[in-house]
């Protein structure tokens, strides 16, 4: 099978679209969790793009298993780090003391989610164009 990291992108480039929808319509949890998705896939198409494997969900993870000629710079770290909050909270209520995530999450989260999955996203398209 051929190197497929250009589908991952695209996938990549579509959740970040879908998180900027579910901000317009006020689901900022699932704006949140699309966004990590996006930085997610998006990391992944790097590590495609570079014949090498990408295992898990955590960011953090990935952005720091970048190849070295990918070294990314450390503000990117950070913003990965805020966004793997959002993966697993996002989506369950178990993720809370009680209450469901539609209840906690905010509009100023969704916002900056989407900004540090933008930023991520910026990086891996240098990367891989």
């Amino acid at each position: 099978m051929g190197n497929r990291y250009l589908d991952w992108f695209r996938q990549a480039e579509a959740d970040l679209r879908h998180a900027r929808h579910a901000l317009d319509t006020g689901s900022f949890e699932w704006s949140c969790f699309a966004a990590q998705q996006a930085a997610e896939k998006a990391l992944k198409a790097v590590f495609q793009k570079s014949s090498m494997d990408a295992w898990g969900h955590t960011l953090t993870a990935l952005i720091g298993n970048l190849p070295p000629s990918a070294h990314p710079p450390d503000r990117l770290i950070e913003r990965a780090k805020m966004l793997d909050k959002h993966y697993i909270p996002a989506r369950y209520p178990n993720g809370f003391e009680s209450g469901a995530p539609t209840d906690f999450y905010t509009e100023q989260e969704a916002r900056n989610a989407i900004e540090y999955a933008e930023e991520i996203i910026n990086f891996c398209r240098d990367q891989i164009m």
